[in-house]
């Protein structure tokens, strides 16, 4: 029986690890994670950067990356991989997350480094995240010998806006580094659980409770190194206490840090060529490793730094081609945010560029930078949309927030949090409504994980749960057994599969009935769904459902069994609600066979 709730925080930019007893109140403890910081030097820090650096036969001497749990690893990850990536950026693997989103590509396929260097092995993003995974689960297991990572429970966090298929992966890639009892989670929900770990202490002047009441709408906005994510979080009251709903997810915006280094690599090459000194793609590409760690630097809030010094190989060989210096100051820094975060109006919409015919491949960053435009379009079109009767709105139409909190790395600049608090406070003064609050006492760098594991324990009754029932019934198209009749195809009825208000997190099985699946051959799958419909429990069947559904796009694929031909198969239904919001609909066979098919209850109809 597991006796810990692990929190696992797989960022863009940074990992980290937080647990819980599952026996006691949730005392949530960040864990030091072990890595190699340079050559033959292992220590322990709390974040583990999500880079793997993949060695060559000259990098390091031999035994200098051995590691408590292995002698000889074959990759580099975490500071060490971070720091020497910096310098040769041809063999580093960075940004796997985001390549675990990007669905024009095969992410199961060697491909990383990108553009990495002939000869230099390549990895996929699904088996670099295991790796990143794997090396959690050994510092977890040194640490904790009478407690095996493998029998507790873990709770993996993903964006709020992955898709069904980013979210597998995830799953494949934890199921590949030993992961076993797995539940996955949205990261800007693992944040605000975070908050509330933090303000949990009833009676108290820092309850949560007291910081926020019945109709307030919270905003998280958590930035990290490779997206941002939007969510909204309603407090409500059941049988007179306080509770919290998750009513609204933004878009997936692959918009982050990421940007930010890149736009500074850019000044600083400019720079560079004004100077007379031209830099090819590997440079820059080693240029944008270093404007992250000399971004990191200066936007620490302990740091007075002006500047900060960037340094990259020259053309040639070893010393020969000697170094390229630069600096970094604290005004381009901010010169370039204020390109990520212009003051906007809330009806300024993200622009859509003219797209060329052909593209190099790569990573699909939004079109437009602009983070308060994205913002804005949430709170304008996706959240007002929400069937949800407790949503602030102004006259306008926008939704207008009555608390914000702030997640992710980008966010420990007190530019943008100022920026954003600003902008926001301009909309809802145009609403008619008073100046946003802070929910200050977060943890920046850690609080996913930490609301992870604390959510971990919540669903043992441990802590406080942020209900997020689905706004809508659904069902899924039943083609009717009847003759043949030419130009006339035979009826659809719709059987419901999810009640509104069915909560996140929880099943149902829909008990005798039966129905045929068609296995071994390709077959379009019709679901539906209904705002208006809050009464039909699963199970039931509609004959003539007119307009009173709305259907979704269809899901088309071939299930597969174990037989040398195609059949019908007799299955029952099972439905399942995960916590990060896909619908997962069971056809379960009378020997035991199971097949699965999904899609998200989030997306927009």
């Amino acid at each position: 029986m597991a006796r810990y709730c692990i929190g696992i925080d797989l960022g863009t930019t940074n990992c980290s690890l937080a647990w819980t007893e599952i026996s006691d109140e949730p005392a949530v403890q960040l864990a030091a994670i072990p890595q190699l910081v340079n050559a033959n030097e292992v220590a322990a820090e709390t974040l583990l950067p999500s880079f793997l650096y993949i060695p060559g036969e000259r990098d390091f001497p031999a035994g200098s990356t051995a590691l408590p749990w292995d002698e000889s690893p074959k990759y580099v990850t975490g500071k060490l991989a971070q720091r020497r990536g910096a310098e040769v950026s041809s063999r580093l693997v960075s940004s796997a997350k985001s390549w675990l989103s990007y669905s024009s590509v095969d992410r199961t396929a060697a491909m990383l480094p990108w553009k990495a260097a002939e000869g230099v092995p390549r990895i996929s993003p699904v088996d670099a995240s295991a790796q990143y995974l794997l090396h959690l689960r050994n510092a977890w297991n040194s640490e904790h010998a009478d407690a095996p990572f493998e029998e507790q429970e873990v709770l993996v966090t993903v964006p709020a806006s992955f898709d069904a298929i980013a979210r597998e992966l995830t799953q494949r890639a934890a199921e590949a580094a030993g992961f076993r009892n797995l539940t996955m989670l949205e990261e800007p929900q693992a944040a605000f659980y975070a908050w509330i770990e933090r303000h949990n202490h009833p009676g108290k002047e820092n309850d949560w409770r007291r910081r926020v009441t019945k109709g307030d709408l919270v905003l998280v906005v958590d930035i990290g190194g490779g997206t941002t994510d939007f969510t909204l979080i309603a407090v409500t009251e059941q049988g007179g206490e306080l509770a919290l709903e998750r009513i609204a997810v933004g878009e997936h915006i692959l918009l982050g840090g990421d940007n930010i280094d890149l736009a500074l690599a850019h000044v600083i090459a400019g720079d560079l060529a004004a100077r007379g000194t031209k830099i090819d793609a590997f440079q820059l590409q080693a240029l944008w490793n270093n404007c992250r760690l000399a971004k990191e630097k200066l936007l620490d809030p302990e740091s007075n730094a002006d500047e900060v010094p960037v340094t990259i190989l020259g053309r040639g060989s070893s010393l020969i081609g000697g170094t390229i210096k630069a600096k970094l100051r604290r005004e381009q820094v901010e010169q370039v945010l204020e390109g990520f975060f212009p003051r906007v109006a809330s009806t300024d919409m993200p622009q859509r560029a003219r797209r060329i015919g052909l593209q190099e491949m790569g990573l699909p960053y939004a079109a437009d930078a602009a983070i308060t435009r994205h913002l804005a379009r949430f709170l304008r079109q996706q959240a007002s949309a929400t069937e949800h009767g407790d949503v602030r709105r102004g006259p306008n139409g926008l939704a207008c927030p009555s608390h914000i909190l702030f997640n992710g790395g980008v966010l420990n600049a007190p530019f943008v949090r100022e920026r954003i608090l600003s902008v926001l406070n301009g909309w809802l003064s145009d609403e008619g409504f008073d100046a946003i609050k802070l929910l200050s006492g977060e943890d920046l760098m850690h609080a996913v994980s930490r609301g992870s594991a604390y959510y971990g324990a919540a669903r043992h009754g441990k802590g406080v749960r942020i209900r997020g029932g689905v706004a809508r019934s659904y069902y899924v198209g039943i083609e009717s057994a009847m003759p043949a009749v030419p130009g006339m195809s035979a009826p659809m009825k719709a059987l419901a599969v999810a009640q509104f208000g069915m909560e996140e997190g929880t099943s149902t099985n829909i008990p005798d009935r039966e129905f045929g699946l068609i296995v071994d051959e390709p077959a379009e799958f019709r679901f539906f769904c209904s705002a208006t419909r809050k009464n039909d429990a699963p199970g039931t069947m509609i004959e003539d459902f007119g307009d009173d559904l709305e259907e979704l796009s269809p899901v088309e694929v071939r299930l597969t069994s174990e037989g040398e031909s195609s059949e019908v198969v007799p299955v029952s239904f099972e439905t399942v609600i995960t916590e990060t919001g896909m619908l997962q609909l069971w056809c379960v066979a009378r020997d035991g066979r199971r097949w699965k098919l999904e899609f998200n209850v989030r997306e927009t109809v």
